[in-house]
C-alpha cells in the first residue's frame, strides 16, 4: 500500500466518524481558551493592574487565568474520551483484518500482528491525534491572543512560525520514508541475529561462518546507511523547530524597543513572550517529534496490517533455511574416507579462554584411529566440551594443532559434525531439519531409515512424517536431541562429535542411538555422562585438569583413580561402585581415617557421593591433604 492510498483511507476513516471529530474539536476549544487567557490575562494584569498601581485588578486577571487552567483541564479530560471513541474503532477494524487474513491465508504472523502490531498502531494513532490537535488549537488560541494584545506582534511571530511549520511539512514525507527504511532495516537485522545466535555452534560446525557473516554484515550496512540518511533529514527537523519555535522569542526581544515605540505595551510584550515560550514552542516541539517519529512508525505498521499488501514480519521465519548453509557432498566424504587412518590427531594441544587464564587443556597429544568409538569423561567443568569444540573447529587452539583426517583447518562439514547438548532445530519441515547437513533433498527412504536407527520413529509419526512441520517451541529437549542425532546420522562427515547430545534421553534411547552410529561407520566421539556410555566405547579419555588417561575401560579401572571414582559415582544402588579386585576382597574405597588420594568414593556415604578430606567423619587429614 503506497503512501497516497494510506492517506486516502485515513481521510475516509475520519470522514465516516465526523461526529466524533466534531466532539473532539469542541472540547479542544476549552484548551484554546486556556491558551488565550494565559497570555492575555498576564498582559492585562500588568498593564491594567500592577503597572497601574491597581493590585486588585492584577490579581483578578491572574485569577481568571487560573480559572482558565481549570477549564482547560476539564476539557482535556473530555478530549481523552473523544480520542478513545476515535481510536478504538481503528483497533477493531485492524483486528478484523488481521483475523480475516490469518484464517484465509493461514498467516503465521497473524498472532504477532494481533497482539503487538495492532496495539502499536492503536497507541501511535492516539498519540498523533493528540499532538496534532494540541498544536492546531494551541496555535489558534495563541495567535488570537497576540492579535488581541497588539496586531504588530503577529508581524514578528507569524513569519518564522509559518516558515518553521512549512519546512517541517515539506520534510515530513521524505523523513517518514527514511524513518520507515531505518525501522525495516533494524527489524531485518534483529531477525537475522535472532536466527543466527541460537545456532552459532551449528553454523561454525557446518563451516558457514563466512556466508552467515556476510549476510549479517549486509544488514548491518543497510541499517547504517538508513541511520545516516535519517540523521541528515533529522537535522532539518531541528532546524524547523529552531525557526518556528525559538526564533520568534529572539525576534520579540530584538524588536522590543521598536514595538514599545509603536504602541505595544510592556504587558503585551510579556504576554507575547508567554504565548511563544509557554504555548507555541512546546506545541510545535510535540508536533515535530510526534509526527516525525510516531507518524512513520504508524505508516510502517498500517502498511503491514492492511489486507492485500505484502507483509514482512520479523517473527515469521526467523530460523535459517537448510539451503543457507554449505553442506558436504558424497564426493567430499569419499575423499575424506580415503585419507590417512587417524580420524583426529591432537598435537601438543593447548587452550585457554584468555591471555592471563590458566590453560583448560595443556600439551595434549592424542591420535584417534578411524572407526574408533571414543568416550570422553571427567568431572564437570574440566574441559570436555572445550575439547569437542576444538575438534569441531568452534575454538582456535592457543597452542598446538587439531588435524581431522590429516587435514589441518579443513572445512568442518567435509569431515566432522558436532551435536551439542542443546540441540538446534528450526521452523520448517522435518525433512528439512533432518537433511540440514546434506546437499539437496534427502530421499524419504533414507530419512525413514535414519529415524528408525536412532529411535525417533514415534516422533516422526507424531509430527506427520517427513513433510510434517517442526515448531521448536513445542518439542521437548529429548525430542530436539533425537532430531539432531538423526541429522548427524544422515551427514556424510566421517567424524561425529556428541557433546552430551543424549543427556535428555533415557539410558535405553541413548544406547540405541550410540549403537546406530557404531553401525553407521566412521568415528564417534562422545562426551559421556553415564557409565554405560563409557562401557560401550572402544577407548576412554579421562580428563583430570592438565593430566589425562587414555585406554580401554578395564585398563583405566586399574590405573586411573579418577576413573574409578567416576565409575563409582555413576553406579546405581544395585551396582558396586568398583570392581572387587583387591586380594583381600575389599573395595578400593576409603573409610574414615584410611589414607587415600582424597578423591575416592567414601564407603560410608551415599552411593556415588564424593567426599573431600574435610568431609571425613574423623576430621583428619587424608593423604597429606
Amino acid at each position: 500500500m503506497n503512501g497516497d492510498r494510506m492517506y486516502r483511507r485515513g481521510f475516509r476513516f475520519l470522514r465516516a466518524r465526523w461526529r466524533v471529530v466534531a466532539r473532539l474539536a469542541a472540547w479542544s476549544v476549552l484548551e484554546s481558551g486556556q491558551t488565550f487567557l494565559t497570555g492575555y490575562a498576564l498582559a492585562r494584569a500588568l498593564d491594567a493592574g500592577f503597572l497601574a498601581g491597581r493590585a486588585t485588578v492584577g490579581l483578578g486577571w491572574l485569577g481568571a487565568a487560573a480559572v482558565a487552567v481549570l477549564a482547560g483541564a476539564f476539557g482535556t479530560g473530555r478530549v481523552y474520551a473523544a480520542v478513545a471513541a476515535l481510536v478504538e474503532p481503528l483497533r477493531d477494524r485492524l483486528v478484523r483484518d488481521v483475523v480475516d487474513r490469518g484464517v484465509r491465508d493461514a498467516d503465521r504472523g497473524a498472532l504477532s500482528r494481533l497482539t503487538q502490531q495492532v496495539e502499536i498502531a492503536r497507541d501511535t494513532f492516539a498519540g498523533i491525534v493528540m499532538v496534532s490537535r494540541s498544536f492546531v488549537f494551541t496555535a489558534a488560541g495563541a495567535l488570537v491572543g497576540l492579535f488581541s494584545l497588539a496586531p504588530l506582534l503577529l508581524l514578528v511571530v507569524v513569519p518564522p512560525l509559518a516558515a518553521g511549520v512549512a519546512l517541517f511539512v515539506l520534510t515530513l514525507r521524505p523523513l517518514t520514508r527514511r524513518q520507515e527504511a531505518f525501522l525495516v532495516a533494524d527489524e531485518e537485522l534483529a531477525a537475522q541475529l535472532g536466527a543466527v545466535c541460537p545456532g552459532l555452534r551449528d553454523i561454525t560446525a557446518a563451516g558457514a561462518e563466512e556466508q552467515v557473516a556476510a549476510g549479517a554484515q549486509e544488514r548491518i550496512g543497510a541499517e547504517q546507511r538508513a541511520a545516516r540518511s535519517l540523521a541528515r533529514w533529522g537535522v532539518l527537523r531541528v532546524v524547523s523547530l529552531t525557526i518556528g519555535g525559538q526564533l520568534p522569542l529572539v525576534l520579540l526581544l530584538a524588536t522590543a524597543p521598536w514595538l514599545l515605540a509603536h504602541g505595544v505595551t510592556a504587558g503585551a510584550l510579556v504576554g507575547a513572550l508567554s504565548y511563544v515560550g509557554q504555548s507555541l514552542l512546546p506545541a510545535l516541539q510535540n508536533l515535530i517529534h510526534g509526527l516525525g517519529t510516531s507518524g512513520s512508525r504508524l505508516a510502517v505498521v498500517l502498511r503491514r496490517l492492511s489486507p492485500g499488501d505484502p507483509v514482512t514480519t520479523p517473527d515469521a521465519g526467523l530460523e535459517p533455511t537448510p539451503a543457507s548453509l554449505p553442506v558436504p557432498t558424497p564426493s567430499t566424504a569419499s575423499a575424506a574416507c580415503s585419507a590417512p587412518p587417524a580420524a583426529v590427531t591432537l598435537s601438543h594441544l593447548t587452550f585457554a579462554y584468555g591471555p592471563s587464564s590458566e590453560p583448560v587443556i595443556e600439551n595434549l597429544d592424542l591420535s584417534v584411529p578411524h572407526g574408533t568409538h571414543l568416550a570422553i569423561v571427567g568431572p564437570s567443568g574440566i574441559g570436555k566440551s572445550t575439547l569437542t569444540a576444538l575438534m569441531a573447529g568452534l575454538l582456535e587452539p592457543t597452542g598446538g594443532s587439531v588435524d581431522v583426517r590429516g587435514v589441518p583447518g579443513a572445512r568442518p562439514t567435509e569431515h566432522r559434525v558436532l551435536i551439542p547438548q542443546e540441540a538446534y532445530v528450526f521452523t520448517g519441515t522435518l525433512a528439512e531439519n533432518l537433511g540440514h547437513l546434506r546437499a539437496g533433498a534427502v530421499p524419504e527412504a533414507e530419512l525413514l531409515t535414519a529415524a528408525e536407527d536412532v529411535g525417533m520413529t514415534a516422533l516422526l509419526e507424531r509430527l506427520g512424517g517427513p513433510t510434517g512441520q517442526v515448531t521448536p517451541g513445542t518439542l521437548s529437549a529429548g525430542e530436539r536431541q533425537l532430531i539432531a542425532l538423526a541429522r548427524a546420522h544422515l551427514a556424510y562427515a566421517p567424524l561425529v562429535l556428541l557433546d552430551e547430545a543424549t543427556c535428555h534421553l533415557d539410558p535405553e534411547a541413548e544406547a540405541r542411538a550410540e549403537r546406530a552410529f557404531a553401525r553407521r561407520g566412521g568415528t564417534l566421539v562422545v562426551v559421556a555422562h553415564r557409565v554405560s556410555s563409557a562401557l560401550r566405547a572402544d577407548r576412554v579419555l579421562v580428563m583430570d585438569g592438565r593430566s589425562t588417561a587414555y585406554g580401554a575401560h578395564e585398563q583405566l579401572l586399574e590405573r586411573s583413580p579418577l576413573y574409578r571414582d567416576l565409575v563409582g559415582a555413576w553406579s546405581g544402588p544395585s551396582q558396586p561402585a568398583l570392581s572387587l579386585r583387591d586380594p583381600d576382597g575389599v573395595d578400593a574405597v576409603a573409610g574414615a581415617g584410611l589414607p587415600r588420594d582424597g578423591r575416592h568414593v567414601v564407603a560410608y556415604g551415599p552411593v556415588g557421593q564424593m567426599k573431600t578430606a574435610g568431609d571425613l567423619r574423623d576430621g583428619g587429614a587424608v593423604g597429606g591433604e
